[in-house]
């Protein structure tokens, strides 16, 4: 792919005096599993519709493969596999013939019995029955036979909007495992989730959103330098020195038999400077975490309320 797969510049999208998108900037690079992050009415439903044709920007540039979202979008549908959070099926076609009329409106890579194979295989992955009626399904299984359906063609593009939403831990990871599959197969793929753990064991880039801007975007060793690692330390002397280094934050200490414990975070441009510091102090043990992609979002939604929206 000579184009980028998703290219947003300075999106605006209103409704009414509600403003949803204010000059969003986002991109997809080829091969890249790119996840985008924002609570409820941050503007990522809207930026996918207007991403998918289905909703004409205000102003701004909403580009995939270099073809317009919006003009071009029955060429650009070929292209891509699209996963709501919410998926509605035909009620009285089964699992499985959903699936094969989904298939059908796409190009599909292999032949016949590849296909079949493969959707066997998806199939029992999901754990997923494709001869009951969809009106039976619950939501989770909805979402099972969008993401069949999804996994079985061959886009170059998947858009994935809270995808595993209804599915219980185990297909969660099995979704993980097709991502994963999908992008060592050089596919590109743009995740919308709530769950931060799901997005940083997938994500080789993520995009902050709040109140349809761009806040935040880059790689996670990118973005981990906005916040501090905590460092754990046992040491035998005395850790009073620690305290007035720059950069160290929310220092505790626990004075035991031989050794005092020190907890602490620490700005990482500072590290260098606390490290040389505590060698001189008969380090005992020592353990260092970076910042997790909820610290991250933390950053910019900082109340438990608001890290509730967006995590479980």
């Amino acid at each position: 792919m000579s184009q980028n797969p998703v290219d947003i510049i300075d999106l605006h999208k209103s409704f009414g005096s509600v403003k949803a998108l204010d000059g969003l900037q986002l991109t997809v690079r080829p091969g890249e599993v790119a996840g985008f992050l924002g609570p409820n009415g941050a503007g990522k439903s809207t930026t996918i519709r207007v991403l998918l044709g289905l909703q004409r920007p205000d102003s701004g540039t909403a580009k995939l493969f270099g073809g317009d979202a919006w003009n071009d979008a029955v060429a650009l549908h070929r292209r891509l596999a699209y996963v709501p959070g919410d998926v509605s099926l035909w009620p009285n076609l089964t699992g499985g013939e959903a699936i094969d009329y989904l298939t059908r409106l796409h190009t599909t890579s292999g032949n016949r019995a590849q296909l079949k194979r493969r959707k066997a295989a998806l199939l029992e992955h999901f754990e997923l029955d494709p001869t009951k009626k969809a009106r039976t399904y619950s939501k989770g299984n909805r979402q099972k036979v969008a993401l069949v359906a999804a996994f079985l063609v061959d886009p170059e593009l998947y858009i994935f909007d809270e995808p595993t939403s209804g599915l219980d831990p185990l297909m969660e990871a099995v979704f993980t495992d097709n991502v994963q599959q999908v992008k060592n197969a050089g596919k590109s793929v743009l995740l919308s989730s709530h769950i931060l753990s799901e997005v940083e064991k997938l994500c080789d880039t993520v995009t902050i959103i709040r109140s349809g801007r761009t806040v935040e975007s880059g790689t996670l060793a990118e973005l981990r330098h906005l916040t501090r690692t905590t460092v754990s330390v046992l040491v035998a002397q005395d850790p009073a020195a620690i305290t007035t280094i720059p950069g160290v934050h929310d220092v505790t200490t626990t004075v035991g038999s031989g050794a005092t414990r020190v907890d602490l975070s620490v700005d990482n441009a500072r590290m260098g400077a606390v490290l040389t510091a505590l060698t001189r102090l008969d380090v005992r043990g020592l353990t260092a975490t970076p910042p997790s992609l909820e610290e991250l979002f933390m950053r910019h939604y900082g109340s438990e309320r608001d890290l509730e929206a967006v995590s479980r």
